[in-house]
């Protein structure tokens, strides 16, 4: 979802390390890291010498990393290596994508397989974090702490993204320490050493507590379950989808047991890395796309959900593409469900939340012809105003007048900068969806919006439709939906500050069936039992 918990969370956590000093002896250890006493990640580490190797168990993502880190005669990282799976593979299965990074004074030669080199600026000493690591961000505290007087500020270099920028680092006493990313504070505790104990990131209600082993069970996690609920009226296949960019999808595809060819729908989610069902592990039990799945299926559409690219079983990077390729990933999607034998290609729609409300039209301007597109959430504004307005709904809760106009000058300009560096946020600042959606005069457009939705604002709804039809479409809809938020949650609030704490974490059966009402009539479905 657009700018939202979730690419929040995972913009936060693989914000990237830090120069790396040698420590005098060889170390190792374990964390957990916790939402709501929920476990996000689990990390394993040990350093002996020149050489650093970890596990990182990301449930967010539901990915395993190992990796290594190789360092130089000054301490500094010369290599890393990485190999990323499912979190629910075996060890002895191919990893769906592989990385090999050298420093080369002030930039890092990238090796990944599947995809080409590259040779991506940074400045000497930075060191690669791997999200959520906090074995790397212990070494950046450190670091920061060895230097005398301590390193205000540490530079890090993310890989997901590959920009370099600087960590501020301060240590309000002996036994603690205050990272900065932006305007997000990691809050630690640590000892002498400068290891890290324990720490959090309130404005995530993120915790992590130090371990001194972790069992190698607690690094991988069962498979997700997919599959039809028990006497559905429709089964469920795991299918595999090649894509230009050579990765390939992986997902979920569930089949109405009826006769004859299928309408189709295919779902494609908002922003940060989600898997197939859309879940958000700050949420737990949230699982939209899989209602929607279900609710569809039982109306007698077969629907398409997919990990994003890097994502679960999907390969592909995830960190350095942007909107246009994940409408690339939900292009090539869509021409192989049309090709499906037992699919109706003039009956197959597109289904996108937040982000996916911006590749929808995307697709269908690019010449594939479909027989209806749902937004949900669909923003109309450009990224730029988006976060701008965000920004100053968060800003107005404590600030007023001058400090806020102040305030708002300096995030503006910050949120400029990222724009330059990171290739995602450089994309999505400067696209115009009313400028697609003024392309388009087919197909039919639902517009579903929540009323309390603070991400993407209500209006905005309004001004697609207008756009939609200035177009020549003669058939644009716009449904609002009372008290719900933009995850398409009941909250009469919509603060995504209260997400944690929301009772309620499904979609409602209304909702449900307004978008299932207004694709069955399009997609032309017979009346079936529900």
């Amino acid at each position: 979802m657009l700018l939202s918990l979730r690419r929040a969370v995972w913009f936060v956590l693989l914000i990237v390390a830090s120069c790396i000093a040698r420590p005098a002896q060889a170390a190792g250890g374990a964390f957990v890291m916790t939402a709501l006493r929920d476990t996000i990640a689990v990390e394993r580490y040990e350093r002996t010498g020149d050489r650093l190797e970890g596990v990182l168990l990301f449930k967010l993502a539901r990915l395993r990393f190992d990796y290594t880190l190789g360092f130089g005669a000054q301490g500094e990282v010369v290599r890393m290596t990485n190999a990323v799976r499912p979190a629910s593979a075996a060890l002895a299965t191919a990893p769906t994508q592989s990385a090999t990074l050298e420093w080369r004074g002030d930039s890092v030669h990238v090796e990944v397989q599947p995809g080409k080199p590259e040779h991506l600026a940074t400045q000497r000493g930075s060191v690669p974090y791997l999200n959520p690591s906090m074995a790397l961000l212990e070494l950046i505290v450190q670091q920061a702490r060895r230097a005398d007087p301590p390193k205000p500020g540490v530079p890090v270099f993310a890989v997901a993204g590959g920009r370099t920028f600087e960590m501020q680092v301060e240590f309000p006493s002996s036994d603690s320490a205050r990272v900065k990313i932006g305007a997000v504070e990691f809050l630690l505790r640590i000892d002498r050493e400068a290891r890290l104990l324990s720490g959090s990131v309130p404005t995530q209600s993120v915790e992590f507590t130090r371990a001194e082993s972790l069992p190698e069970g607690l690094l991988s996690i069962a498979p997700q379950d997919y599959s039809a609920p028990v006497g559905a009226p429709y089964t469920t296949e795991s299918v595999k989808i090649p894509t230009r960019a050579g990765h390939t999808l992986a997902g979920t595809l569930a089949w109405p047991t009826r006769p004859g060819k299928q309408p189709a729908v295919l779902l494609v989610s908002g922003s940060g890395p989600q898997d197939r069902d859309e879940s958000i592990a700050l949420v737990p039990g949230f699982r939209p796309f899989r209602q929607i799945a279900d609710t569809l299926a039982r109306r007698g559409i077969a629907v398409l959900r997919l990990d994003d690219r890097g994502v679960g079983e999907s390969g592909g990077v995830f960190g350095t593409a942007t909107t246009q390729d994940f409408a690339d990933d939900a292009e090539d999607a869509m021409r192989w469900l049309k090709t499906l034998h037992d699919i109706d290609s003039t009956r197959v729609a597109i289904v996108g939340h937040s982000e996916g409300g911006i590749i929808a039209p995307m697709v269908a301007a690019r010449g594939t012809r479909l027989a209806a597109m749902a937004l949900m959430a669909g923003p109309a504004w450009t990224g730029r105003r988006i976060v701008h307005e965000q920004n100053r709904y968060a800003a107005t809760k404590s600030l007023s007048g001058a400090v806020l106009d102040s305030v708002m000058r300096s995030a503006d300009a910050a949120v400029d900068s990222i724009g330059r560096e990171q290739r995602w946020y450089g994309f999505f600042l400067a696209h115009d969806p009313l400028a697609v959606a003024r392309q388009l005069r087919t197909p039919p457009v639902l517009l579903l919006q929540g009323e309390t939705d603070r991400q993407v604002t209500p209006g905005q709804a309004d001004e697609l439709a207008a756009a939609f039809k200035q177009a020549g479409n003669k058939d644009v809809t716009v449904k609002k939906l009372a008290a719900t938020n933009h995850l398409f949650l009941s909250d009469p609030s919509g603060d995504p500050q209260g997400y944690t704490a929301l009772q309620k974490r499904a979609l409602e059966p209304g909702t449900l069936g307004v978008l299932a009402d207004w694709l069955a009539v399009r997609l032309k479905v017979a009346t079936t039992k529900r």
